[in-house]
């Protein structure tokens, strides 16, 4: 069992990378085995569209639900044992709803139960490059031993990107139908918050503390994230969005696409026999291979009237082809009316939509890099003044609510780590202020009507009245963001220095104040050296 400041604040870990490249940006404690929650999910639905591409179950056969899945604890979708039920519907409430229940019947459909599924996960993971991850369920409920890293997961997501783009825009459905119900997605919140984001997948345990895993795409730069150990939805969604601004602001605008190669998986038939408790006795058994081929299912369009109309037009002109008398009208209006009937039937057919885009989902190749890519940037130790001031952020929706382990009685596993500073300091307790405004989450406004200052926190210089300033800005925005990146890239040097927006006639005055003399100048010293704009103020 660990202790209770433990459990109250997971351990922090998070890493930035270029999903066109698999260049990393950021890293902070990557390699560190924590508790993935439902990110697990990610690797079932993953191992679920590859057992749908090679032909072991398609996305019609109906899953008889076993005991194991029914008896899964909240999140849930309402499975029944013995119920069966289409495995679209499965797919979805596991990618969207995050349904425990439905992740461990997609598990049982495909191996028959969890340890050999289990089984499945790990050797797809060995395949993917994932190092470090050690898997014992299809959802990511807390099981001893179970367990990944940031890194890990961010291949992951890289992979399902790249690997699955007929599947992927699943990840940013808002809602969707999954048999039962209509379900929700436990990340719209980010999706609707960040401009770019389209997936990919949340997670939340008490071990794990609140996890996700985000994609965003802006122009031809898309960046994956992963963070470990939020204290809350609010301020997980917070973090992420200020480490994929971090990694737009690093990754170069022109690179070379450098695709992952194919991995080498095994079908379920050549997976390793889970070991066998001790006292009996259990032999492997290997079947020849899995299909030669299976195709590629058919993308569905974002808007179904293309593929409506080329049925449509296919049918027409088999009908006129056809060397018979004209019909009559009454038999015309017939045709008709069964074409339109034959459209709409083989439109629902297809239940996990593709990209919009008719030609391919894949974003197109870069032209060749025109400068050499960035050393990646590692965060210092020291806690963070901007992940001190998240933790006071109001949450509206706790993600716990409706995803995780919420069973009280549930036994807790101790964490191979310390909590990082930074997590300790999220779970303080403080107020926001009413004026503050992150910027990663701000889209770009016009200059507001009345002149005013916004404060980024509540003064606690103790006395020190100097600062910096880093120049006037066109907009406000600007100015925040200006503020956050220099707080993330001088966070040793600026140390409690207050974010403050100052409103000017000439612009929006981006400042750094609260500092001793001697602090200020040290810190200006450094920005100059990084060829930024600088000026040290007084009282």
């Amino acid at each position: 069992m660990i202790a209770p400041l433990a459990a109250s604040a997971a351990p922090y870990a998070a890493l930035v990378m270029d999903a066109r490249t698999g260049e990393v940006l950021y890293s902070k404690n990557a390699d560190t085995r924590l508790h993935p929650a439902s990110l697990t999910k990610m690797m079932t639905l993953y191992i679920a569209f590859t057992a749908i591409e090679r032909g072991e179950i398609s996305l019609d056969s109906m899953v008889t639900v076993s005991a194991n899945a029914a008896s899964q604890p909240p999140s849930r979708l309402g499975l029944r044992t013995g119920q069966k039920i289409a495995l679209r519907y499965l797919i979805r409430a596991a990618a969207i709803k995050s349904a425990n229940d439905a992740a461990a019947a997609i598990g049982d459909a495909i191996s028959g139960d969890e340890a050999h599924f289990a089984a499945r996960m790990n050797q797809t993971a060995k395949a993917l490059g994932m190092r470090n991850t050690t898997f014992r369920n299809a959802n990511g409920l807390t099981r001893e031993g179970h367990l990944s890293t940031a890194r890990d997961m961010t291949l992951l997501g890289r992979r399902l990107f790249y690997d699955f783009p007929q599947y992927y825009n699943i990840f940013s459905r808002r809602t969707a139908d999954a048999g039962m119900a209509k379900v929700s997605n436990t990340n719209r919140r980010f999706l609707d918050a960040y401009e770019g984001a389209d997936g990919i997948k949340t997670g939340y345990t008490v071990p794990a503390g609140f996890n996700l895993t985000a994609s965003a795409q802006r122009g031809n730069k898309r960046i994956i994230a992963t963070m470990f150990g939020g204290t809350s939805t609010a301020q997980r969604n917070a973090k992420v969005a200020e480490l994929l601004d971090l990694g737009f602001a690093r990754a170069p605008g022109r690179v070379q696409e450098q695709r992952p190669e194919p991995p080498q998986l095994l079908a379920q038939a050549d997976i390793e026999e889970p070991s066998a408790p001790s006292g009996t006795s259990a032999k492997t058994i290997r079947v020849s291979g899995a299909p030669n081929r299976s195709p590629r299912p058919a993308p569905r369009p974002g808007v179904v009237s293309h593929d409506a109309d080329a049925i449509a037009l296919a049918l027409a002109a088999a009908v006129t082809a056809t060397p018979t008398p004209p019909p009559a009208p009454d038999v015309v209006a017939q045709a008709e009316t069964e074409v339109a009937a034959a459209v709409e039937t083989m439109a629902e057919v297809v239940a996990v939509a593709a990209p919009a885009t008719a030609s391919s989902p894949r974003p197109q190749p870069a032209p060749r890099p025109q400068a050499a890519p960035q050393t990646g940037f590692v965060q210092a130790s020291a806690p963070q003044p901007e992940t001190l001031e998240l933790a006071a952020i109001p949450d509206a929706f706790d993600e716990s609510l409706s995803e995780g382990d919420a069973v009280p009685n549930e036994p807790v596993f101790a964490q191979s780590t310390e909590p990082q500073p930074e997590t300790l300091a999220m779970t303080k307790k403080a107020t926001a202020p009413e004026t503050m405004v992150l910027a990663a989450l701000t889209p770009p406004a016009p200059a507001p009507q009345k002149q005013r200052q916004v404060v980024a926190r509540a003064s606690s210089s103790g006395g020190r009245n100097w600062g910096i300033s880093l120049g006037k800005y066109a907009s406000q925005y600007a100015a925040e963001r200006a503020l956050l990146q220099t707080a993330l890239m001088e966070s040793d040097t600026l140390g409690d220095a207050l974010r403050k927006v100052a409103t000017r006639k000439t612009g929006y005055e981006a400042n750094f104040v609260g500092m001793t003399h001697e602090r200020a100048e040290l810190a200006c010293a450094r920005l100059i050296a990084r060829s930024g704009d600088c000026t040290v103020i007084g009282p």
